[in-house]
């Protein structure tokens, strides 16, 4: 029942999909964290621009951006991201487009962990001589992390579902393979069942993973 899936790459295309994801969720977390600062600074220009940002990029359909990625910034602007050939211009835009999407979730789940910190630990810092990113990066952020990893692990599964998106423009992941996979063949109940239970093995035990570290580093307040 199951021979077909010897003629497809399906490990290849998880692969894929597995790559486009660890390097969205490094991306996003990084960026995420820097617009969160931004959204709690003292400066009301950064604040501003870090709202705005959120704001539209939330608003956003993924799969303009990602569109938008391949077709406004490679083939109008000539943007290729260090990549040589088309599907690795191609994989590093998705990764791109992913990265500017997730981390507007990504700095709204930190920010509410930010939020719960209380403000005396803020000021007692301050009070001490710390500088407003010292106070972020020493006890404000490592609180914030403990306490936002759950939010956190529900955006990285959302993550992972939407590296799907990248099919549009071309990237050999899972979903793409799908597409081949039923224009080619008789089955798409089995074809959808396969693909559809490789998500699972990605994202159940991820679920699962982060949820318990989320429990073992929660702050007990």
């Amino acid at each position: 029942m199951f021979d077909f899936l010897q003629d497809y790459d399906l490990l290849g295309a998880f692969w894929t999909t597995v790559q486009l994801a660890v390097l969205s969720a490094v991306g996003s977390l990084i960026w995420g964290t820097i617009l969160a600062a931004m959204r709690v600074g003292p400066v009301p220009l950064m604040r501003g621009l870090g709202t705005a940002y959120v704001n539209i990029v939330r608003n956003i359909p993924l799969t303009v951006i990602i569109l938008f990625a391949s077709l406004g910034l490679n083939q109008t602007l000539g943007v290729k991201l260090g990549g040589g050939d088309f599907e690795t211009i191609n994989f590093r835009l998705a990764v791109l487009g992913l990265i500017l999407y997730t981390s507007a979730f990504v700095c709204e789940a930190l920010r509410s962990g930010i939020n719960t910190v209380p403000v005396g630990q803020a000021e007692a810092a301050r009070a001490i001589g710390l500088s407003f990113g010292q106070v972020l990066r020493l006890v404000v952020l490592p609180q914030a992390f403990r306490s936002t990893v759950g939010p956190l692990a529900n955006v990285l599964i959302a993550l992972i579902k939407n590296t799907t998106v990248a099919a549009a423009i071309g990237v050999a992941e899972a979903a793409a393979l799908m597409k081949d996979m039923i224009e080619n063949e008789a089955q798409l109940l089995l074809i959808s069942a396969v693909i559809a239970f490789g998500f699972v093995v990605l994202t159940l035990p991820t679920g699962l993973i982060l949820g318990w570290v989320g429990k073992k580093v929660a702050v007990k307040r």
